[in-house]
């Protein structure tokens, strides 16, 4: 009879440890979809990103290096050549860093 009661109480453990990962896994797949910051962001619209950088090298015409906190670029041949964006950066306006000496 004690070894009836002890294997009851094995598998009974075992249950609500299943029961209790799958609880918790099943709260792991869902809480994403749950945040409101877990929603993807708005795609850039690429074409106004450049005009503003257009702007920028045209009411700055000495520029020769400029920055957003995101990329660091340099002007060549009239062609603003950038670096790549760092992650989670946060694009500020565009900032002149280094002027030609004209």
């Amino acid at each position: 009879m004690l070894f009836v009661a002890k294997s009851a109480d094995k598998h009974r453990g075992s249950s609500m440890r299943s029961f209790i990962f799958s609880f918790l896994f099943f709260i792991g797949i869902i809480s994403p979809a749950l945040c409101d910051d877990a929603q993807p962001a708005p795609p850039a619209d690429k074409a106004a990103e450049m005009q503003s950088m257009k702007d920028f090298l045209h009411a700055n015409p000495d520029c020769r290096e400029f920055s957003d906190s995101c990329s660091y670029c340099r002007v060549t041949d009239r062609q603003a050549e950038c670096s790549t964006p760092q992650i989670a950066c946060v694009k500020k306006p565009y900032q002149c860093t280094a002027r030609s000496g004209k």
